[in-house]
């Protein structure tokens, strides 16, 4: 099993910046504002001019304001055009797992359902946020992996090399508890059909929260964040990862969009607080701004557990429609995804080609100073 970067997409220059611009002054993904006089001037303009009285003049006059609102420079380096899936259509598997605090049962029985899964024509396997450990801040020390080291001393990311190799799928390997150099991460390992490890990504964002009489969690007492976006070419297309709080994010969503991603895949586990309130609202937020795929796998409920998550995994498509979702308990989804559906989808909204680049713009650092 090879060491990987964050993603296999980087190690394409085209793929980062077709269109190298000159560099920048160093800036976060955040929206930025875009005024000049000239544009101000030229709308004001432009709303003074009396509609046009004849279908060709309102053709000319909608092509004009179109050209002045510039969507192709609302994302900085321009959006990449979305690639020709290796698949069309295709099933996916979501395995929402009971998790205990025997790591050896938790390695065997997430294999079960991988294989399971398998059998009922799933080419695409996504696992839960720690699939392999209890989630408590004792247990991620005591569980951690050297996931680079693999062999026995990633005994999780082992098994899941030797599946996807014998089974010949991709997996989006949930996440697990890794260390390196002195430091725990929450690791989402990607394996593609070949066995290899084809991208590592660690959670980004970190679930620090305080809803009084709630709940109070900070995972950055216990883990460390990930400074990289992951987007990666897989044989069922190109993929975007996230965890659990970084689907809370929109700019990585749309970010990955930029990147060409025709799915985005987030390994969760809500809680019980902000579960029933938000994890569909979010699936469905990032589905439909983005117009692509969105799965998500939690670990099933188990309320013997300090840390109680919501489950309810979820594929939703690029209307932002629940294609299929799960109550709290063990179980494995299965479900189809039609790529077709994705260009379709974009015709019907051609939100791509209604951005506002004279207002706003979403800049990809990485991609920028590749």
């Amino acid at each position: 099993m090879k060491s990987a970067v964050s993603s296999s997409l980087f190690s394409l220059k085209y793929l980062l910046n077709p269109n190298p611009r000159p560099h920048f002054i160093s800036l976060k993904s955040v929206f930025l504002p875009k005024l000049s006089l000239s544009s101000i001037t030229n709308n004001a303009a432009l709303k003074l001019l009396s509609p046009p009285s004849t279908s060709g003049l309102r053709s000319i006059y909608s092509s004009s304001m179109a050209s002045s609102f510039k969507p192709e420079q609302a994302r900085v380096p321009s959006a990449l055009p979305l690639p020709a899936p290796p698949l069309t259509k295709f099933k996916m598997g979501l395995c929402q797992l009971s998790v205990t605090t025997d790591k050896t049962r938790n390695i065997s029985h997430t294999k079960n359902a991988i294989e399971e899964a398998v059998s009922k024509g799933a080419k695409l396997v996504l696992l839960p946020e720690m699939w392999n450990t209890p989630y408590t801040k004792g247990s991620f020390k005591a569980f951690a992996e050297d996931i680079d080291a693999g062999g026995d001393a990633s005994p999780s990311t082992a098994m899941l090399s030797e599946v996807s190799k014998r089974l010949n799928i991709t997996i989006i390997g949930g996440s697990i508890p890794e260390k390196s150099r002195g430091r725990l991460y929450n690791t989402c390992c990607v394996f593609g059909s070949d066995g290899e490890l084809k991208a590592k990504h660690r959670k980004i964002h970190l679930f620090d929260i305080d809803i009084p009489g709630k709940i109070t969690y900070m995972e950055s007492r216990t883990f460390t964040a990930g400074e990289t976006p992951t987007v990666v070419d897989t044989d069922v297309g190109r993929i975007g990862v996230g965890i659990c709080y970084d689907i809370r994010f929109q700019e990585l969503a749309m970010m990955y969009a930029a990147r060409g991603a025709h799915l985005l895949c987030y390994p969760g586990a809500f809680n019980m607080t902000t579960g029933p309130l938000h994890w569909e609202l979010l699936q469905r937020a990032r589905a439909t701004d983005n117009q692509l795929y969105v799965a998500t796998c939690s670990s099933a409920r188990d309320y013997g557990s300090c840390y109680v998550a919501w489950g309810h995994s979820t594929l939703v498509g690029p209307f932002g429609e629940i294609i299929a979702t799960s109550e709290h308990e063990e179980t494995i989804i299965i479900a189809e995804i039609d790529y077709s559906f994705l260009k379709q989808r974009r015709s019907n909204l051609p939100l791509n080609k209604q951005l506002r680049g004279d207002l706003y713009q979403l800049v990809d650092i990485q991609r920028l100073n590749y």
